[in-house]
């Protein structure tokens, strides 16, 4: 029977019939996908069945629970939760700088933002940074100064003066809301922004030479400086410049074949789900990390230096693979990979024609016309 099945086969490839046998499989495929997503797509409560039976979000479920439940107990059991802090380091600081500013505010999270801060001050975690142990100290310091009278704040600022902090915190420059230098806004032209993001594109062909980490290190900074959600920044950056390992790596996320062997280093941008304490907020790991690589690409190009951003889609035999080498967290989520490296100079890169700006902008499009 194998054997019939094989000369059919060789048959069909003889008289060129196979790849048209194949677009019709293919045809019919799409066919009875597209009624079951007609059926199902409906109303929600249809929806969510057909993903009951599907695992294309399961992953995703399981990493989201996984942070909440992390971010919960850090809550409960008073542990540091970083993400916590900044985040309601933040809105306080938004509170300090509103016109008109209330006279009373953030007094509903104010105990849990001096659980977190209390906490890191008493057990000195080597996690976080001093400069960042400061700006929750100045902004507290400061707030506790203007705050109007309330109960739960009142007690909270009694606390907060209670503790030793003098000899712990460097009292220098103060990390509080501020008036920004607009002259500053002038030290880069919009047309050398502009020629930037056009000489920025994707690299695929690299020199066989190391990349410094120090450079890698400045792009990164760079990219910090990019907004993010109540300034959570929710990700981290983890590098890959050992050549047999980057090559490992390297070719398990889609689109690299054919070129994985000649990137230098790689970089893994990895998002974490602990930031948050609602599924509403799930997405923000992408968002803020994205927000924060495209300035990062950036760093990179004035240093000489080229990139390719790597897709990484939500497949889960691709994300075992590499569950086994860089072991992340049950709560956190790989954003993508970039490849990094010095450009080859007789390389060619892809022409990559963008849209045109009409194609993306309206200004007050009305509701009738959506």
């Amino acid at each position: 029977m194998r054997a019939q099945a094989k000369l059919l086969v060789l048959k069909l490839i003889k008289e060129n019939q196979l790849d048209d046998i194949m677009v019709q499989v293919e045809q019919m495929k799409f066919r009875l996908t597209y009624i079951f997503l007609k059926l199902f797509s409906k109303n929600r409560i249809l929806t969510s069945i057909y993903y009951l039976f599907s695992s294309e979000f399961k992953r995703e479920q399981y990493s989201v629970i996984n942070g909440k439940m992390v971010h919960f107990g850090d809550i409960l059991n008073k542990r540091n939760n970083d993400y916590l802090l900044r985040r309601n380091i933040h809105r306080i600081e938004k509170g300090l700088l509103m016109r008109p500013r209330k006279d009373v505010f953030a007094a509903r999270f104010i105990n849990e933002t001096m659980n977190s801060f209390d906490y890191l001050l008493d057990k000195n975690d080597s996690s976080i940074s001093n400069t960042q142990l400061k700006w929750a100290n100045d902004v507290l310091k400061e707030y506790f100064r203007v705050v109007g009278s309330h109960p739960s704040i009142d007690k909270e600022k009694k606390r907060y003066n209670e503790l030793k902090i003098k000899n712990k915190i460097n009292n220098s420059n103060k990390f509080i809301p501020y008036k920004r230098n607009l002259e500053k806004q002038m030290v880069i032209t919009l047309e050398q922004l502009k020629e930037l993001s056009i000489i920025r594109r994707s690299v695929r062909w690299f020199e066989d030479k190391p990349v410094p980490r120090q450079a890698i290190d400045y792009a990164i900074e760079i990219g910090l400086q990019a907004p993010s959600a109540c300034n959570r920044q929710p990700f981290r950056y983890q590098i890959f410049d050992d050549p047999e390992l980057v090559k490992k790596i390297a070719k398990i996320p889609s689109g690299t074949a054919g070129f994985y062997h000649n990137i230098p280093t790689l970089v893994a941008v990895i998002g974490d789900l602990t930031a948050y304490p609602f599924e509403r907020d799930r997405h923000l790991i992408y968002i803020d990390s994205s927000l924060s690589i495209m300035p990062f690409l950036y760093g990179l190009e004035v240093q000489g230096l080229s990139s390719c951003p790597l897709n990484w889609p939500d497949i889960e035999k691709k994300e075992k693979e590499l569950e086994k080498i860089i072991r992340t967290k049950k709560y956190e989520r790989v954003i993508m990979f970039i490849a990094v490296g010095y450009p080859d100079e007789d390389a060619k890169v892809a022409f990559s024609r963008k849209k045109d700006i009409d194609e993306f902008r309206t200004f007050n499009l009305n509701v009738d016309e959506v």
